[in-house]
């Protein structure tokens, strides 16, 4: 994902699909496990793979999903983690957060941001169950 901005502009420039209409779906260490967060634009919140798609589309302003993997233990290097296989226990969560995601690409497309937002912004670990 670090290196996706090439491959987002390229398939966005193929399609003709306009950089307001791109949803990027992606992990987020800042938010619980299973948590979900929709954002219409910002920064990409030192995540490596929102700068480069930001930096290849030359604007932050496009939908995000955020799908939240908890906090890097102590200890951890960051790319371990990411890329570690998720504690059994966190599964279930990991799935619905996946599953909401999903959900909110589908409610997007129909009703648009705002409604999708409102309708799938999970935060709390304990409403991600």
């Amino acid at each position: 994902m670090n290196l996706s901005g090439e491959s987002v502009k390229e398939a966005a420039v193929f399609y003709k699909i306009p950089i307001e209409d791109i949803v990027i779906i992606y992990d987020d260490t800042s938010l619980p496990v299973g948590a979900t967060r929709i954002r219409e634009k910002g920064s990409a919140g030192g995540h490596n793979g929102m700068k480069n798609i930001i930096a290849h589309l030359g604007t932050d302003n496009f939908t995000r999903i955020r799908v939240g993997i908890g906090a890097k233990p102590n200890g951890w290097d960051l790319a371990d983690y990411v890329l570690s296989r998720f504690d059994k226990d966190d599964e279930p969560l990991i799935l619905a957060g996946y599953e909401r995601a999903a959900k909110a690409v589908e409610i997007l497309v129909k009703e648009g941001t705002q409604v999708a937002m409102n309708k799938t912004n999970v935060t709390a670990k304990c409403e991600a169950k």
